[in-house]
Order: structure tokens, then C-alpha cells, then sequence
């Protein structure tokens, strides 16, 4: 996949399929929202989830983002070691909300509102990848 196709694909709303390690090595994986800025993903979650204890134990991750059904196959794959950082998670939450959410639906802000009074309680997954793997049909 060409560097313009692979900023097109990107620049849709997509899920991501994180996938984090457990204690004997076995791969767990998730759907996540993401940011991509060119240079590093960003995922926000909460300090306590399953994921980001994962990463405490083995920081090596892997970041699927696939093809709409409705198009034809295409994903790209962000390899690396991820960082738990606790600055920017608000900020993060908002930006990816609105991104991914209706935010006029009263029970979608009611959520992100919910999420927001707990600052403390959210971090940011961070995967500056060491390497990016791509294919289109």
C-alpha cells in the first residue's frame, strides 16, 4: 500500500483489533478506538483494564485496522512497544467520542460525561511502531 493509500485508509473511522500478551505469551485482542497522527497510536482506557496490565507485563503490541465490508481488503498493522502515559487521556476521550459517537444522543454524552469525572481513572496506550505493515488488493 502506497504512503497516500495508506493515509486515505487511515483518515476513515475505523476499529482497531489491539493485541497485547498474556503472562504465557498467548495473544489477546480487543477492538479500540484510535488516533493516528502519523508518527504514534494513541488509545485511551481505563488505568485498571485488562490491556494496559498486559502491557505493564510485556509491552509488546500489535495494531490491526482493517477494510469496511464494503470495501475491498486492505488493513495496516502497527508493531511495537507500547508506553501507558497518564497526560492527555481527557483530551483523547473527547477527540476520539466525537469521532467514533453521535455526541447530540443523550446516553452517548451521558457516557463520555461519566467517563470524564474520573480523570484519575483513564490513561492513554501509546504505540510509536517500530514497524508498519500494510496490504490492498
Amino acid at each position: 500500500m502506497s504512503q497516500d493509500s495508506q493515509d486515505k485508509f487511515l483518515s476513515k473511522t475505523r476499529y482497531g483489533i489491539l493485541t497485547t500478551l498474556e503472562g504465557d505469551g498467548s495473544p489477546v485482542s480487543v477492538p479500540v478506538w484510535f488516533n493516528w497522527d502519523g508518527t504514534a497510536i494513541r488509545i485511551f482506557t481505563g488505568v485498571k483494564s485488562a490491556k494496559v496490565k498486559r502491557i505493564w507485563r510485556d509491552a509488546r503490541v500489535t495494531l490491526l485496522v482493517a477494510n469496511h465490508l464494503d470495501e475491498g481488503e486492505a488493513w495496516v498493522a502497527f508493531d511495537g512497544e507500547a508506553k501507558i502515559r497518564s497526560e492527555g487521556a481527557v483530551e483523547l476521550l473527547e477527540r476520539l467520542a466525537a469521532k467514533y459517537w453521535d455526541l447530540s444522543d443523550p446516553d452517548r454524552r451521558a457516557t463520555v460525561d461519566s467517563w470524564k469525572s474520573e480523570p484519575n481513572e483513564l490513561c492513554v496506550i501509546e504505540l510509536v511502531p517500530s514497524k508498519i505493515r500494510t496490504q490492498q488488493d
